[in-house]
């Protein structure tokens, strides 16, 4: 609500790195509220119907928040966020429920914290697949920075057209993370984040190379972001449950690595973007297919450390063999 009131750009950069900070605390709490209230066997699940509400808001905030700032002026995407925080504000308030005991014995001191952090980066199960999961997710990061330039500047398509067109490719996020669990009944989480990985490196080479030769339109490159993006949809609910599977005690720390991990990949994929801008699509398409093959390499390499511990669930809970 501040940044109504705000007339230099400093004071709305500095308010917006605060509302940031509390975005944050909600994201973490997000994660480890899935690993503190449902059995490791359900995680991969959650994590899917969790990514369907995630994957709501950049389907929706800008058609929305376009149709709203044309309508009333930015200010009013400001109201519209103030709204929103106090409505969750209190609905959390009311109905989250409180099945976590909360453990007197940890210190909120900085070494206890970096110890804690420390035991969750020595469990090579985490490492694994958090950093396989996050290096994969940021090129979901270069198409939301390069998207802009790509279909409006490239494409010349009207700014409510591309936010449709946001819409319809986050459908295929959506959508693949729903498909996730039904795969789960028959799969184990790894091979599906094998396969979706293979797919995810073949659909952003495929996109580099035709972008490079001027081989492809607006329709070829809606329907490989698509393709693109439903990887993304079965890659990240199963990396995020296996990377958080081995932990009870250190849930909270480990979600909030996950998370911090994710956010630091993601932005240098943006800056990325921003810095080897050429006016084309290929930035955007090389830095995909450069964070793909390359979480596919980490995936490859670093999956023996984890060998036989993996920790998913047990074998049948999920009716498909799962162990």
């Amino acid at each position: 609500m501040g940044c109504l009131a705000v007339h230099r750009i400093e004071a709305l950069i500095a308010l917006r790195f605060v509302q940031a900070i509390g975005s944050c605390a909600a994201a973490v709490a997000s994660v480890a509220l899935v690993r503190d209230l449902f059995p490791v066997k359900d995680s991969a699940k959650v994590f899917a119907l969790l990514m369907l509400v995630v994957g709501v808001s950049p389907m929706v905030a800008p058609t929305v928040g376009g149709y709203v700032a044309t309508a009333f002026g930015w200010r009013a995407v400001f109201v519209a966020l103030g709204g929103l925080g106090t409505l969750l504000l209190a609905v959390t308030a009311l109905w989250l429920p409180t099945t976590y005991v909360p453990d007197t014995t940890l210190s909120l001191k900085p070494r206890p914290i970096l110890a804690n952090f420390w035991a969750v980066l020595r469990e090579p199960q985490f490492t694994t697949y958090a950093l396989t999961g996050a290096v994969s997710f940021s090129g979901l990061f270069a198409y939301v920075s390069g998207s802009p330039l790509v279909f409006m500047d490239i494409f010349h398509v009207e700014g409510k057209v591309y936010g449709w067109i946001f819409a319809f490719l986050s459908i295929g996020l959506i959508g693949a993370s729903q498909v996730n669990s039904y795969l789960l009944r028959r799969y184990r989480s790894e091979q599906i984040v094998f396969v979706a990985l293979g797919c995810q490196v073949l659909t952003t080479f495929a996109l580099l190379g035709l972008t490079s030769a001027g081989l492809l339109g607006l329709g070829g490159t809606i329907a490989l972001l698509f393709v693109f993006l439903g990887c993304l949809g079965f890659t990240s609910p199963n990396t995020s449950a296996l990377s958080l599977a081995p932990f009870t005690r250190n849930a909270g720390s480990a979600s909030a690595l996950l998370g911090a991990i994710q956010m630091g990949m993601g932005t240098l994929a943006s800056v990325g973007v921003s810095l080897f801008n050429s006016h084309t699509a290929i930035p955007m398409a090389a830095i995909m297919a450069v964070t793909s093959l390359l979480a596919l390499l980490l995936l490859l390499v670093s999956r023996q450390r984890v060998g036989t511990a993996l920790v998913t669930a047990p074998a049948g809970a999920l009716g498909g063999g799962l162990h």
